[in-house]
């Protein structure tokens, strides 16, 4: 347990010291960028950069034209996305209703290889270690007020991103008569309107917890961003022979 602990410790100091240095790159590649700029265009150089200009100039030689420039904290959280599928755990808020059993079963449904777990008394901090013991990458909340679900958790193992999504309106399968059984297919995932820099780290939490889809499976998810309100569907794809 020691050894366990320590280990995190270590990896949440490595951890940070990369977001820092981030900041630190990021910085430097901003101030080349400048100066690449004024001399390109044989322009005066900005009066901040004028101490630093030569030393900036050099780095700027040995730069590569195909490099991606500062690499960002987000590559390191999900850089086995699509290489490993993912390993989500579905858990509720504590005292669940009826209701939102059935809603985190659906929830369960949707992600596939997803596990769903009795909440019981456990706190979120034992919840959280218990997943990062047994390599769980994501852990689901769901919650409620009043027998409604209203609310969903998705963080990201083992340093996060978190994100919290208020739900509205939800229609579970439940309540559709003869809707008949979910396919649990890997589905193939469609975005829509998530082009602002935050619409990308949204999709990119959403995204990651689905596995690679095959390319014949008929199983879609669609999420559809309008005024910062996303819409979830999971229709099935029917494809109809074509005589020719």
């Amino acid at each position: 347990m020691v050894v366990m602990l320590r280990r995190e410790v270590r990896l949440r100091r490595e951890y940070l010291y990369r977001k820092a240095q981030e900041s630190r790159l990021r910085t430097i590649e901003e101030k080349k960028h400048k100066v690449k700029k004024a001399l390109e265009e044989n322009c005066i150089l900005p009066t901040e950069l004028r101490r630093e200009a030569l030393q900036l100039q050099k780095l700027v030689e040995y730069d590569d034209e195909g490099a991606q420039g500062v690499s960002s904290h987000i590559d390191d959280e999900y850089k086995w996305a699509g290489v490993e599928d993912p390993k989500i755990m579905v858990t509720t808020s504590r005292d669940p209703s009826s209701r939102l059993k059935m809603f985190a079963k659906e929830v369960k449904l949707m992600f596939p290889g997803a596990q769903r777990m009795n909440r019981g008394n456990h706190e979120i901090p034992a919840l959280v270690q218990a997943c990062r013991a047994n390599n769980v990458t994501d852990l689901v909340i769901v919650h409620e007020t009043r027998g409604q679900p209203d609310g969903l958790v998705v963080c990201h193992l083992p340093f996060g991103p978190t994100a919290y999504f208020t739900l509205y309106n939800v229609v579970m399968r439940h309540d559709v008569p003869d809707i008949g059984t979910m396919s649990e297919a890997f589905p193939h995932l469609i975005f829509h309107n998530f082009t602002s820099q935050l619409g990308r780290r949204v999709s990119n939490i959403l995204k990651y917890l689905f596995p690679v889809p095959k390319e014949d499976s008929r199983r879609v998810v669609t999420f559809a961003n309008q005024e910062d309100f996303i819409s979830f569907r999971f229709p099935l794809k029917c494809i109809s022979p074509v005589n020719i």
